[in-house]
């Protein structure tokens, strides 16, 4: 069957004033917390990493003895997925990668490193904290920097993160308390020569969906024309950008023209004074 003949995704659309993705010249954790507490769809910060900066960490990337070729993928990356595996697997994995992740990642100026002091800043207002995700006394891994150059229509297909935070495989991993409240991604652009546009749909994919598909707990990935009539949003990406959206919506990287690199991460909270990160 093709996926013409194949019912349109169904599930949750939100109404104008949540889906729409704000456009700000400066970093605001306050706006950050919109987002995890699901006011809004997104938001990003235009050109908030200096030049330098972006240099010195796209190098170290692709310098770093850590990178590797994404088995079926055509990315790059330094770091762990936890992504469609067992948590014992993805810990793992982390533990042998972290301190080349941290390498690329502590740098002069690091994005990585002011995002969760000021978001550390902010919440603490409200006593709560954000920290890594952890588990059994082992921690998520910290990032992951990706390179995607995928030729086609979309560099990175249609998917969302909920369905991948159920995995059965992965239970007693504290990320999957964040279905309690909204599951949310962090981007922060390094490397971009052209195209690699964020697009995102206006459709929270219910499980009927997930099964006709086979993706009930790996959210990856929806065929593109049975997003066809949903309302979307794209969104420009720049060198220098930080943005931060609710994963829960179908999202894609459109064509890109060579290398679209990003320090990137999973957020969200999982009770009302901590918020966790993982990849």
């Amino acid at each position: 069957m093709t996926s013409s003949t194949i019912a349109p995704v169904t599930g949750v659309r939100m109404d104008p004033q949540f889906f729409r993705f704000d456009e700000y010249d400066e970093f605001d954790p306050e706006r950050v917390l919109d987002v995890l507490r699901g006011r809004r769809l997104g938001v990003i910060f235009r050109g908030v990493i200096p030049l330098a900066v972006q240099q010195d960490l796209t190098a170290r990337f692709w310098n770093s003895q850590g990178l590797t070729r994404r088995t079926g993928e055509p990315s790059y990356h330094v770091g762990a997925y936890h992504w469609n595996k067992p948590v014992d697997t993805y810990l793992a994995e982390t533990s042998k990668v972290s301190e080349q992740v941290m390498d690329v990642l502590n740098c002069d100026d690091s994005p990585w490193h002011w995002f969760r002091d000021r978001m550390n800043d902010r919440l603490a207002g409200d006593g709560a904290r954000l920290r890594t995700a952890e588990m059994n006394g082992e921690q998520a891994c910290p990032a992951l920097v990706r390179a995607w150059n995928k030729e086609g229509e979309f560099a990175l297909e249609p998917h969302e993160d909920e369905a991948q935070c159920r995995d059965p495989r992965q239970a007693g991993f504290e990320v999957q308390r964040v279905l309690d409240y909204e599951v949310c991604a962090t981007n922060m652009c390094i490397e971009h020569e052209g195209g690699g546009r964020l697009v995102l749909w206006n459709i929270r994919p219910d499980d009927d969906s997930r099964r006709r598909f086979d993706i009930l707990h790996s959210g990856f990935s929806y065929p593109p024309r049975t997003l066809d009539g949903i309302e979307r949003v794209n969104v420009d990406i720049r060198p220098g950008d930080v943005y931060v959206f609710n994963g829960r919506h179908v999202h894609a990287v459109d064509a890109t023209r060579g290398n679209r690199t990003a320090i990137s991460f999973l957020l969200g909270f999982i009770d009302e004074q901590t918020v966790v990160t993982w990849t």
